[in-house]
């Protein structure tokens, strides 16, 4: 009973909020992040006011049910991106997604290298850092650029093939990042580290990029005469949770296979009309149940004594990840054959972030990685709470300056 009573409370605020978000033109994804933290960080603060709603995010099952958000919100994204759309990508969408890349994982390394304190974990952290801010939101993207009618122009594939790059390249950086951390956080270039942990990343991709390219094609040609309700629904999550734990047994994390397993569920593997019915059946379980549940959890380890006490540390973060994207990703796209309008729109588009940031922080959090060194100075407890605070910010900064580059400056004629 208890429980039921936390989720009604949860699904209802992060609704709410939702809606709200989407009245003042943000992607609702907005107002459930702030909802599902703020309500984290309420309950936290007030624990004595609303004892049955604390006692039961202590427990066990709702560390369970975060878990379960954060797996649920990568195959999510990975459902809604396809190996195909990678075929399909413009000749600038490459160098866009390398220089959208490489300018932020530059820029935030050399602010921890410079900022962090000397500890044996100070490289991964710096690192890690540039990792988040290198991450491309796509679904808050598509949005956008949905929004704004420009989803099929040129520049607007442009878009979504290189932030479509981008969150791969990431996870391929954050599985090396996992294996440094469960190594003790050594960070050294040579083959006796690196080795092992390229060839585990390397076979776990060497195994599930066949079985799904050959495998699930039979398999979803197969369950088309298997008259069984929602049998394509409980395939995905068989084939998800597969490569989950085969992540995790290489010493990754299980968000990397369920991410993969969702790319390889796409309309050319089984019908268009399966594929639309499961995915609709994804996003609501997702949306509507277990990623509030998530935010929520994250909401409990913000750290608001460290923020305060940092307050130019998280300026700088959010500062960094808009200009970092539009100078590597502008740049790239004005070499490669746009016009500079279009360009800057290219680099602002690039610059919204959203949830798999959170779930990149929350990986992190629980390997922790923001715990060293001990006692550990506020730059450092606080670089969980800075990076969920620039996903949020930057979600709600990119549509305002992309609305303004799309009515102010003009559009450029296609």
């Amino acid at each position: 009973m208890r429980f039921l009573y936390l989720v009604l409370v949860l699904l209802t605020v992060t609704r709410v909020f939702a809606v709200l978000a989407k009245r003042l033109n943000l992607p609702p994804i907005v107002g459930e992040l702030v909802s599902g933290i703020a309500l984290g960080l309420f309950l936290h603060r007030f624990q004595d006011l609303f004892p049955l709603l604390w006692q039961v995010t202590q427990g066990e099952a709702f560390e369970a049910l975060a878990d379960l958000g954060m797996f649920f919100l990568m195959l999510l994204a990975g459902v809604r991106m396809s190996p195909l759309d990678f075929k399909k990508t413009s000749s600038s969408a490459p160098a866009v997604a390398v220089g959208g890349m490489l300018v932020p994982i530059i820029a935030g390394t050399l602010i921890g290298l410079m900022l962090f304190p000397e500890s044996p974990f100070k490289t991964v952290q710096s690192w890690f850092l540039g990792t988040a801010l290198a991450v491309t939101a796509v679904p808050v993207t598509i949005r956008m650029l949905m929004e704004f009618n420009r989803l099929d122009t040129e520049e607007g594939k442009t878009i979504v093939a290189a932030a479509l790059w981008d969150d791969l390249l990431s996870l391929f950086i954050l599985a090396l990042l996992l294996a440094t951390i469960s190594n003790g956080g050594t960070l050294s270039f040579s083959l006796g580290l690196w080795g092992p942990l390229l060839a585990k990343v390397l076979l776990f991709f060497a195994i599930t990029i066949p079985v799904g390219y050959y495998l699930f094609p039979v398999v979803g040609r197969y369950l088309k005469y298997v008259n069984i309700p929602d049998i394509d629904f409980s395939m995905l999550l068989i084939a998800s949770l597969a490569y989950a734990v085969l992540a995790e047994l290489l010493g990754l994390h299980f968000i990397i296979g369920a991410f993969v397993a969702g790319m390889f569920f796409h309309p050319a593997v089984v019908e268009k009309k399966i594929y639309d019915r499961v995915e609709r059946q994804t996003s609501g379980i997702t949306s509507g149940f277990l990623a509030p549940i998530f935010f929520v959890s994250i909401g409990f380890h913000l750290n608001l004594t460290a923020l305060v006490s940092i307050p130019w540390f998280v300026a700088l973060l959010i500062i960094v990840a808009v200009l970092s994207k539009l100078i590597g990703a502008g740049l790239c796209a004005r070499a490669t054959g746009h016009s500079t309008q279009e360009s800057l729109r290219i680099g602002v588009a690039m610059s919204g972030r959203g949830a798999v940031e959170i779930v990149l922080a929350g990986v992190a959090l629980q390997a922790g990685l923001f715990n060293h060194p001990d006692p550990t100075p506020p730059i450092i407890s606080g670089l969980f709470s800075a990076i969920v605070i620039m996903a949020i910010a930057t979600s709600i900064i990119t549509p305002l300056l992309l609305a303004f580059l799309i009515r102010y400056h003009g559009v450029d004629k296609q």
